[in-house]
C-alpha cells in the first residue's frame, strides 16, 4: 500500500523561520546602544548667566549644579559641598572626565569657588563653569 499524506500533514511541516530576523533585530539594538552617547543631566533647572565667550564642552563629563537655593546637586540628588570630592574621585578613577559646574545666577560666588576647589582636590584636571551664550 502506498503511504499517503493528508493535507493537514503538509500544512504542519511548512513554517516560517523567524530566528534570523530576531537575531538581526537584536544585533541592530546592540549597535544602537553601543553607538549612543549618554549625556547625564544634573536633574535640576539652573538659570545660567550669559557670556559672550561661551564655547562647547565635551559631552562625556561630570555635571554638577548649584541651584538658586545654594544646593549642590548631582544627578537630581543633593550631594552638598562635602559630596563633590568623593564623587569626582570615584568617577575619574577609570578615565579623566572634565567637571562642568552649572551655577544659577542667584547662587553665591563663594559656593561656586568651593565646588570648583573640591572638584580639583578630587582629581579633576579640567573644571569649567557652564553659561548661556549671549547675543
Amino acid at each position: 500500500m502506498r503511504n499517503r499524506r493528508s493535507v493537514n500533514d503538509s500544512e504542519d511541516l511548512e513554517e516560517i523561520n523567524i530566528s534570523p530576523l530576531i537575531d538581526m533585530v537584536f544585533i541592530l539594538l546592540i549597535f544602537f546602544i553601543v553607538t549612543t552617547v549618554f549625556v547625564e543631566e544634573t536633574g535640576v533647572e539652573v538659570d545660567k548667566p550669559s557670556t559672550q565667550s561661551a564655547s562647547q564642552l565635551e559631552k562625556n563629563s561630570i555635571l554638577i549644579a548649584i541651584t538658586s537655593k545654594n544646593e549642590v546637586v548631582y544627578g537630581g540628588t543633593e550631594i552638598g559641598i562635602s559630596g563633590v570630592r568623593p564623587l569626582v574621585k570615584r568617577l575619574t578613577t577609570t578615565e579623566m572626565m572634565p567637571v562642568i559646574v552649572q551655577a544659577d545666577k542667584g547662587s553665591f560666588a563663594d559656593l561656586l569657588i568651593r565646588v570648583i576647589d573640591e572638584a580639583k582636590l578630587g582629581g579633576a584636571e579640567n573644571v569649567s563653569v557652564s553659561t548661556e551664550k549671549g547675543a
